[in-house]
């Protein structure tokens, strides 16, 4: 099954996430981002030169649209997570999926289809469950500006992975799909990192002095993500959009075990068992997606 790509995808932006999360100590958000952007162009660039393929697209305002939506996602969730718990920010971004649910409901209603995959829908939700059991997510009331922002970063990741899905129906390869978002955190990097220099410094900067430990990071992140990014791609691109959705809820699953086995993290009963409510859901999804694929 195609969405099972999306399992690849998280296991990959897991180990992405932890590159994040040793780069940051000393890398700004900026930084990482651009690099980001740098290292997929570059990476898609040699694999279309390779395979004699095209970048050239005739679906440029769609290219544009998915970055815009994206990139600003990651960074409204990039600044929900400087003002909030992290187990709050996660699991406020995590709720894509459902988000997506409500959307695809909403359209099929508007334009008035009857049926809809409540079992898939369920099972999101029962994923979400097993989210907040895992990250235990708690905010206060100084946090609201945080948390409002984490949730729209939520809210817009999903419209970043519709149109995923759209640009797939239309026929534009994974490739051609990531190497236009890296663009765009490139720009978006290059942007944010002068203006941030300008006003910390009052001239120009777009990368400090970064040492070789921060140039393996800083390219292994942009490996990572972009392999991440073709997964995922093809995941809504060729497989069923809501059992790809809930197949996303394993990444928290792997970024725990990463946290244990590199920083000792610790899980508590409750987070043993979302981690099981999460596995359960993607394997009922799966299932009962296959189950309604053989009786069509």
């Amino acid at each position: 099954m195609q969405s099972l790509w999306m399992l690849f995808a998280s296991f990959v932006f897991a180990i992405m996430g932890v590159c994040v999360k040793l780069a940051s100590a000393t890398c700004s958000t900026s930084e990482i981002v651009m690099s980001r952007g740098v290292v997929g162009m570059l990476l898609i660039a040699l694999m279309v030169k390779l395979q004699r393929g095209s970048l050239r697209t005739t679906l440029p305002w769609h290219h544009a649209w998915r970055g815009f939506i994206g990139v600003t996602a990651l960074w409204l969730w990039f600044f929900s997570i400087a003002r909030l718990p992290l187990a709050t920010a996660m699991t406020l971004n995590y709720m894509a999926p459902i988000w997506i649910a409500a959307i695809v409901f909403t359209v099929g209603w508007w334009q008035g289809q009857r049926q809809f995959a409540w079992g898939l829908a369920a099972a999101i939700f029962t994923s979400f469950v097993g989210v907040a059991l895992l990250l235990k997510p708690t905010i206060h009331a100084e946090q609201w500006l945080g948390g409002l922002l984490a949730l729209i970063s939520g809210v817009l990741s999903a419209l970043a992975y519709i149109q995923v899905k759209k640009l797939g129906q239309l026929g534009e390869p994974e490739y051609r799909v990531v190497f236009y978002f890296s663009a765009s955190g490139l720009i978006a990097g290059l942007l944010t990192g002068l203006a941030d220099s300008l006003y910390q410094t009052g001239h120009v900067q777009i990368l400090h002095a970064v040492s070789v430990t921060e140039i393996v990071l800083l390219i292994a992140i942009g490996l990572t993500a972009t392999i991440a990014q073709i997964a995922m791609t093809r995941a809504y691109r060729l497989g069923a959009m809501l059992v790809t959705a809930n197949l996303q809820y394993t990444g928290i699953v792997f970024s725990s075990i990463w946290g244990m086995l590199i920083w000792g993290d610790h899980l508590t009963l409750s987070g043993w068992l979302g981690i099981g409510i999460i596995l359960a859901s993607g394997m009922a999804a799966t299932f009962y997606n296959s189950r309604n694929n053989r009786r069509l």
